[in-house]
């Protein structure tokens, strides 16, 4: 199947067609847009039409109390699924299989690397050795870049050293620079790595694509005993597998106890959100580490090289390929991950807010699938629309909703003049709006005691004065979603709406020296 050229578009200029790319110009405008809209709109309705305003501020402050209590209960749900899937033996599952022979199915994991620490990446290859999946039916490409110099070879060289052995086949690539047409990042290094273990490997072997399922891994990503024979089974028993990716749940452990407060908060937060998709399969799109069948991914031309969220754009580029016919699969079963964590506590800030400023950019699929739905005929309207307003609300809200909530139990009192003021909804809106957000801190109490269960079951050790910071971080959540939530989406979707496009930021993976913590 040929690979239509829409597909492959990373941004407007990528297009030679002056009307579409016109079109796709407009399309990368609606998020920034909308944001700068609403945050304008708060303003400018709360001086014209405060009363209006007071109303709309107490709805979504019902909405919002809704929508956390909704949230607070898939979340427990997704706990208790998560913890039910740790303690199943999945090679026994797998074993229970009739009708597909399990033994015959390979992995291809690949790991892009840049200028990463030997020590981050050994922890990494150590926790793949120790799975209990066959290492015979494991083909490992550890994916380095010509541009990280001869430090990233010698890394290579050593993980291969040490662990090559350990695997059906171990194979080291290395990313030219300067493609043309590529954004330096994960999406063209682990094209790259994907296409060699093709030719080299694969093909020379033999090996049936749709008998391989590929891992795309980052380079700290931890892979818990049983993952691969957790995501074997479920490849099995799903009765399309070629049409669906594969997501576990990512926990941010590996450096935990050297993570400051507020990398803490945010890691916990996403861990949180991806353990309510989990628990909504119909929303639920392919993040930071996944899988999939590796036949599926050659009838594509593998991933992205072109984008910076070349995680989620995987999904895109198959949900477009496939003509609709594509899901994600939620594995609930947990990988392991870094904090975000620099040499001292203005660094770690600094690349904190980079790293969300770089999953924010995420609001590119937004163009790229309404410019992909715009050629694409075949796709059914109300998929499309489906995922649409995914995007587009998922987005806007990041953007917006922290800081809704900030200004509007008040603005329209100060902006809405005299006349409104003495107006009994004017006394009793920071009445109204303070008890519905009391009473929405149940689901940061929910938050605390989910946080607390994973930490216990990761059996990392904490002192008193460690476990005393780690309930009190969340008194500062929301300061952190709007300095490392709504802040940073807001520039990445203004710098798309004005066509500042953004390459790829590599987060920082660093383990502290021994006694050199800032907690």
């Amino acid at each position: 199947m040929d690979v239509p050229y829409y597909i492959k578009v990373g941004k407007a200029t990528d297009l030679k067609n002056p009307k579409e790319r016109f079109i796709y110009r407009v399309f990368e405008i609606i998020p920034g847009f909308l944001v700068w809209f609403t945050l304008i709109g708060i303003f400018v309705f709360s001086w014209l039409f405060p009363f209006y305003v007071g109303f709309f501020i107490i709805a979504f402050c019902i909405y919002w109390l809704l929508r956390t209590i909704y949230f607070s209960l898939c979340l427990v749900s997704a706990y208790r699924e998560m913890n039910r899937n740790l303690k199943i033996d999945w090679i026994e599952k797998l074993n229970q299989l009739k009708e597909n022979d399990w033994k015959d199915v390979y992995h291809l994991i690949v790991f892009p690397m840049y200028k990463e620490e030997l020590s981050v990446a050994r922890e990494t290859f150590q926790a793949l050795a120790d799975c209990y999946y066959p290492k015979e039916k494991m083909i490992v490409v550890l994916g380095i870049e010509q541009r990280a110099g001869q430090e990233a070879e010698r890394t290579a060289q050593e993980i291969e050293k040490e662990f090559g052995p350990k695997f059906h086949r171990f194979l080291i690539t290395r990313h030219p620079n300067d493609i043309v047409g590529e954004i330096a990042g994960k999406g063209s290094n682990e094209s790259w790595a994907g296409r060699k273990a093709k030719e080299e490997i694969i093909d020379k072997e033999g090996i049936p694509y749709e008998k391989v399922i590929v891992s795309s891994f980052d380079i700290d990503t931890q892979a818990y005993p049983h993952y691969f024979s957790c995501l074997t089974y479920h490849f099995l028993i799903d009765p399309d597998p070629f049409h669906s990716s594969f997501q576990p749940i990512p926990l941010y452990l590996n450096n935990l106890k050297e993570a400051p407060f507020f990398s803490r908060l945010v890691s916990s937060c996403n861990v949180f959100w991806q353990m309510i998709q989990q628990q909504r399969p119909e929303k639920l799109v392919t993040y930071s580490s996944h899988s999939m069948s590796f036949k599926s991914l050659v009838e594509m031309d593998f991933w992205q090289t072109n984008v910076v969220s070349e995680d989620a754009g995987i999904f895109w580029k198959s949900l477009l390929f496939f003509e609709g016919n594509y899901k994600t699969i939620p594995l609930h079963y947990p990988i392991s991950q870094d904090n975000c964590v620099a040499d001292s506590l203005k660094q770690t800030i600094i690349n904190q807010y980079k790293q969300q400023r770089r999953w924010a950019w995420g609001g590119e699929g937004i163009p790229y699938i309404l410019f992909g739905f715009f050629k694409n005929k075949k796709i059914p309207f109300w998929k499309k629309f489906h995922y649409v307003f995914l995007l587009i609300e998922g987005f806007w809200a990041w953007g917006t909703n922290a800081l809704i909530i900030l200004f509007l139990g008040w603005l329209p009192i100060v902006l809405g003049g005299e006349e409104f003021r003495q107006t009994v909804l004017s006394y009793s809106l920071p009445t109204i709006t303070g008890n519905l957000m009391k009473i929405a801190l149940v689901g940061v109490l929910v938050f605390m005691i989910i946080n607390s269960l994973l930490l216990k079951a990761s059996k990392l050790e904490f002192g008193r004065k460690e476990n005393l910071f780690i309930v009190a971080q969340w008194v500062f959540l929301p300061v952190s979603l709007i300095i490392f939530g709504a802040i940073p989406s807001i520039e990445a979707q203004t710098r798309l709406m004005l066509g500042k496009y953004m390459g790829f930021w590599v987060t920082e993976k660093f383990r502290l020296k021994k006694n050199d913590g800032f907690l």
